[in-house]
């Protein structure tokens, strides 16, 4: 049970702010503040971090460690540790196409499609993919242009754009005295909320000569009725160190010899789920 020997000892859980409820007009400052954030700090190309991670799902709750590796738009591997001498439990690989999740304690091997069933099976969460590593960097770029935005919102110190997708929409809470995005919720097209990420405890870093400010907890919430029972589905991800563009990072899978493999795709949910 990859999982279960993480424990439940100070387990912590999803805080929400109280999101910007009075509606003002969209001035151009407004606009530049909307392009500057959505841009999402192209500079930062990868990610080496060590992390407390805590899972809560309707059924179950755990408290992990995880050294989080990322190259941005293309893969990214997650070495999940638990237990009081934080021994390797899983090592989980993620690319465009495929997951790989082996299970060290048991050497199985589960192989399948990188889509969001799959994600929600081993992590609770079917946010997709894209969306999934851009929180673990902590800069989620919002591809919708400054067109799409139907409303703007202020309060407690923060502004939220209501933005227009294909699917429904977004309300982008940014900082304005930060120029942070500090909440992403997407809705669907009766506006139900089904998928929140919220960041907090920034922090300024130096990369490359440039200073950035980002945040060191990513609070991820999926409000599921699918594959999974019903119900929040919560991940915290609370950063104890982290090196963004370090000048090497690895995240070659090497195939474990003798696993036993099973299809990812035709499985239910993972024992820890």
């Amino acid at each position: 049970m990859l999982l279960l020997c993480g424990g439940c000892a100070e387990f912590r859980t999803v805080e929400r702010p109280v999101m910007p409820a009075e509606q003002i007009a969209l001035l151009q400052e407004h606009g530049a503040l909307y392009r500057e954030v959505a841009d999402a700090l192209p500079f930062i190309a990868s990610l080496d971090g060590y992390a407390d991670v805590w899972i809560k799902t309707p059924k179950q709750q755990h408290r992990v460690f995880c050294n989080i590796r990322i190259n941005r738009d293309h893969e990214a591997r997650m070495l999940v540790s638990a237990g009081l001498l934080g021994w390797p439990v899983a090592d989980m690989v993620f690319t465009k196409d495929s997951l790989y999740v082996h299970d060290l304690l048991n050497n199985r091997l589960f192989l399948g499609s990188n889509n969001t069933k799959n994600l929600e099976k081993i992590l609770g969460l079917n946010s997709g993919y894209q969306l999934m590593t851009d929180s673990l960097l902590g800069v989620v770029k919002v591809t919708e242009p400054l067109s799409a935005v139907t409303s703007v919102k202020q309060g407690g110190g923060r502004l939220s754009f209501t933005v227009d997708t294909p699917t429904g929409s977004k309300e982008v809470v940014i900082d304005p005295s930060q120029r942070t995005l500090t909440a992403l919720l997407l809705k669907d097209r009766q506006g139900v909320i089904t998928t929140e990420v919220h960041f907090k405890s920034f922090e300024t870093l130096s990369i490359g000569g440039r200073s950035a400010l980002l945040p060191k907890e990513i609070d991820m919430v999926l409000h599921s009725s699918g594959a999974l029972a019903s119900g929040e589905h919560q991940l915290v991800i609370v950063y104890d160190e982290r090196l963004f563009n370090p000048p090497s990072l690895s995240l070659k899978f090497s195939m474990p010899k003798k696993a036993r493999v099973f299809n990812l795709d035709d499985a239910g949910a993972m024992p820890w789920m």
